[in-house]
């Protein structure tokens, strides 16, 4: 039951946000247990963003919410790739990539939770 949210400071293209859902689609394989199967995606562009003060260069702020856990072995994997598709697909440094992890143990869907 994962969902990857992304707040991105630029305007994005229909071809990229595609290009995004498909490559984030195949990285949730880096946390054990996870598929695009389950996977539910959601992207702003053109997000008001600032870091360190400043919002001249494209940012983005990606936070991947899961059902359980996952070790930090995992989550450092999934950061460094979606800090690389972040880069590739939309031209922004990992420096200004934030990633954000949530678990839970409760998760509804279809009128129930697992």
């Amino acid at each position: 039951m994962p969902f990857i949210d992304s707040k991105i400071s630029i305007k994005i293209t229909d071809a990229q946000e595609k290009e995004l859902k498909a490559r984030l689609g195949q990285a949730i394989a880096l946390l054990p247990g996870k598929s695009e199967t389950w996977l539910m995606t959601g992207f702003e562009d053109n997000y008001h963003l600032y870091f360190r003060g400043d919002n001249s260069n494209p940012m983005a702020f990606v936070e991947v919410s899961i059902l359980g856990t996952a070790d930090s072995g995992a989550l450092s994997n999934m950061t460094a790739e979606i800090t690389k598709i972040f880069g590739e697909v939309l031209g922004i440094a990992g420096e200004m990539v934030y990633v954000k992890y949530s678990s839970t143990q409760d998760w509804g869907w279809n009128g129930g939770n697992f």
